[in-house]
């Protein structure tokens, strides 16, 4: 990982930094006209001219990193901002690191992080952010807020403002479609294909991440009550709303492969297991994995995906801006930029990155749309549904310890 920059000699050094005072300085901005808005961004794009961002994100992919160097070119030829690449193996080190530096009064080694879920709940608890700012930038208003919700809300933690969509992540299940014919889109029709085709079904056992979103997803398909979901939960309230779940569950694992007495350890390994046609699906957090597998040669061009007709299970990742960041101009002009139409095509691009836009594609212009081609491919997603945002972190531990505890051995 690149080592964190040297702090330089500024008038915070000489101070706490009082994120108290803060806060309450934003509270008391006044609400902005349109035609004050627009100047107010024109101020920010000349005050991020020359300023450098120091980006935190995460390192694992080649192809991540190499979307970023793209970014980082842009930027410079069009806003003069220069980009750094701050590569994370995890980003709960950043995150620490920010609160050590806000905790000291220094400022900060970051300007901008790629984050999500635990880690954003930590640092809007801490008061580690800055902003609101993600709905002011004009890019904004082409995020799809209505059809994923998720833009606004972080794993049952609502973002106010504090940062802005960049990705999308949505359970997506896929298989041959010359052997599948209609595929399922629900639980019971997944239940049903399981029956006429016992031993051909499976999905990874938790606490495998893809193996727990397959039972969050039956969770929120067969309780009674789905309003509890973006609640917190008790160990004596979850046991009364999962019932529907493991009886939904015990009627599905005889089906399954080896008779839901064993189950894969790995989204990976279901993969496998379809591509030598042991099974009939896959799944996936993904929606473009099984286009990009087909371009790969790994699965047949009659492959097809799918999500449940109601909806399934997402969530999506975003960025943010520390309270004590130094370029806070600058990443607000990269956040913006990296919601473009152009830069959000090339992200969801196979041949890039694959990861699905943020935007809705009907308040794009047409020419701005065509830049989303290959919604045809084989292996898109030909039926597509609402994301249901995840349930509260709190559901996690319990259904995985239920899980475990009935199905584990």
């Amino acid at each position: 990982m690149k080592p964190a920059r040297k702090p330089e000699k500024t008038p915070l050094m000489t101070m706490t930094f009082n994120r108290r005072s803060f806060a309450g300085l934003l509270a008391a901005m006044p609400f902005l006209s349109p035609a004050r808005a627009d100047e107010g961004w024109s101020q920010t794009a000349a005050e991020a001219r020359g300023q450098t961002v120091y980006f935190n994100a995460w390192a694992g992919s080649p192809q991540i990193n190499a979307y970023i160097a793209w970014a980082a070119d842009e930027l410079k030829t069009r806003y003069a901002i220069t980009l750094e690449h701050v590569k994370l193996p995890d980003t709960s080190e950043a995150v620490r690191r920010i609160r050590d530096e806000v905790t000291a009064g220094q400022p900060g080694s970051a300007d901008l992080i790629w984050i999500n879920g635990e880690n954003f709940r930590v640092m809007k608890q801490e008061r580690l952010l800055f902003g609101p700012f993600a709905e002011d930038l004009p890019n904004f208003a082409l995020v799809d807020v209505e059809g994923k919700p998720t833009t606004r809300i972080d794993f049952a933690e609502a973002t106010e403002g504090l940062e802005s969509p960049w990705g999308m992540a949505q359970l997506t299940f896929f298989g041959d479609g010359a052997k599948l014919g209609e595929p399922p889109l629900s639980m019971m029709e997944l239940l049903d294909l399981a029956r006429n085709a016992p031993g051909r079904i499976t999905y990874p056992a938790p606490p495998d991440f893809h193996g727990t979103t397959f039972v969050k997803q039956a969770l929120a398909e067969t309780m009674s009550n789905p309003t509890l979901l973006p609640v917190s939960i008790k160990r004596g309230e979850f046991e009364a709303a999962a019932k529907p779940l493991f009886e939904f569950l015990d009627a599905l694992h005889p089906q399954l492969w080896r008779q839901g007495k064993q189950f894969p350890q790995s989204q990976a390994q279901v993969k496998q297991m379809l591509a030598d046609g042991e099974l009939l699906m896959g799944l996936t957090f993904n929606p473009n994995e099984p286009a990009n597998l087909v371009a790969a040669g790994e699965l047949p061009e009659t492959t097809i995906a799918w999500q449940h007709r109601a909806g399934t299970i997402g969530n999506t990742h975003f960025l943010a801006i520390p309270v004590n960041a130094r370029a806070r101009a600058a990443a607000q002009v990269t956040a913006n930029f990296l919601l473009s139409p152009e830069a959000q095509a090339r992200k969801a691009d196979l041949a890039v990155w694959g990861d699905p836009t943020v935007l809705d594609l009907g308040k794009l212009s047409p020419a701005d749309r065509a830049l989303f081609a290959g919604g045809n491919l084989p292996g898109a997603v030909s039926h597509p549904a609402r994301t249901v945002p995840e349930p509260h972190g709190s559901w996690v531990p319990l259904i995985e310890a239920a899980w475990l505890e009935r199905y584990g051995a």
